[in-house]
């Protein structure tokens, strides 16, 4: 650790070992790591560059590369275990692959943020299993936000999944709902602080002119959600990113902390500031909960700061950070996903140009 008790990492340059097949690694926007410690990633297809694709055909016009699978499983060598998943894998395959999620039974549950997308849970080797459902339809998919609506869904990327009591919770517009992961009955929901469904807001949160503080305070979840995690002492952790705040409760919505990564990074549009107007703004992009078994740390990936965030989980003391942008081992551009695993070791994905997946141990873990 180092004076200020944050953890220190160094970052595996050669993890993970080249895909095979000339497979070109492209947006990882959601990284899981299982019961066995490999980790699994999607690998989204949405932005490519030519160069990227453009190996198909005999003879090849370049030597490097062809579309790849999307779901990605490596072992802790870096080594590709299992692949499968893309629009032909399923007939309602996810467009906008937002998150994946390896339970311990041995099933993958997949996800994507476009309106026709929904949670889809499949065996370890692709099997299609079960359909969430709770697709609008294309009228619904145009109406105005409703946060007391429950039977449909227009975003389902956003999602956790709760063996220990077969749920599914999932963060969409100004709330978190939560549906039986067998049968997709809905159970319960909650805004900001607890404040039941009938009070959410169904109107935008206001901006504001950022003047190097936080956003002002806001009782309501503050759009964009972008993360929903579950400790081991039954916490539910939801990121704001319009708000630079994770809000923790108890399982049924009551209210217990808010916790403040950054909180004077501009959000909610900025803020207006020119500077980065119409990059991207706010801390909160995804989570990962430390699997020792106190879980003593949170992992706040941060897409406008290009961190990682370490905070002590239970005071939500910020203990420090690593990563900053950059394109070398260890750097970071665009970090929307992080994981652990049970060694310590720390995995970030980057999406924009960033397209790629990083492992990084434990400083003291690593000279033994």
């Amino acid at each position: 650790m180092d004076e200020g008790g944050a953890p220190q990492f160094r970052v595996d340059p050669f993890w993970p070992k080249p895909l095979p097949n000339r497979w070109s690694m492209q947006q990882v926007t959601g990284i899981s790591v299982d019961h066995m410690d490999h980790v699994w990633f999607l690998n989204r297809p949405n932005a490519p560059e030519q160069d990227e694709i453009g190996g198909d055909g005999n003879p090849a016009p370049v030597l490097c590369c062809v579309r790849g699978p999307e779901v990605i499983e490596v072992d802790q060598q870096g080594n590709v275990l299992n692949s499968w998943g893309g629009p032909k894998h399923h007939p309602a395959w996810p467009l906008g692959l937002q998150t994946v999620i390896a339970d311990s039974k041995g099933f993958v549950w997949i996800s994507g943020t476009n309106a026709q997308d929904s949670i889809l849970k499949f065996t370890r080797d692709g099997k299609f299993v079960w359909d969430f459902g709770h697709r609008p339809t294309p009228e619904q998919a145009k109406m105005p936000e409703n946060n007391q609506e429950t039977s449909y869904l227009v975003n389902k990327g956003r999602f956790q999944l709760d063996e220990v009591a077969n749920e599914l919770y999932i963060i969409q517009q100004k709330r978190v709902v939560v549906y039986d992961a067998s049968t997709g009955a809905y159970k319960r929901g909650w805004g900001g602080h607890g404040m039941p469904l009938s009070e959410v807001s169904n109107q935008p949160i206001p901006g504001y002119t950022w003047t190097g503080g936080p956003p002002p305070e806001e009782k309501n979840f503050v759009p964009e959600l972008h993360f929903v995690e579950i400790s081991k002492d039954r916490r539910v952790y939801i990121g704001e990113r319009g708000q630079n705040r994770i809000q923790v409760f108890t399982t049924e919505g009551k209210w217990l902390q808010d916790i403040m990564v950054s909180p004077n990074t501009p959000a909610r549009g900025c803020g207006g500031v020119a500077a980065v107007k119409g990059s991207p703004c706010g801390t909160m992009y995804k989570l990962a909960i430390s699997k020792d078994p106190q879980q003593k740390y949170l992992f706040v990936a941060d897409g406008h700061n290009f961190v990682i965030w370490m905070v002590d989980r239970q005071s939500g003391k910020t203990l420090g950070h690593f990563g900053g942008n950059g394109r070398l081992a260890g750097q970071l551009h665009f970090p929307n996903a992080v994981a652990t695993d049970s060694r310590g070791n720390v995995y970030t994905g980057e999406v924009d140009t960033g397209k790629r997946i990083q492992k990084f141990a434990p400083v003291m873990a690593a000279r033994r």
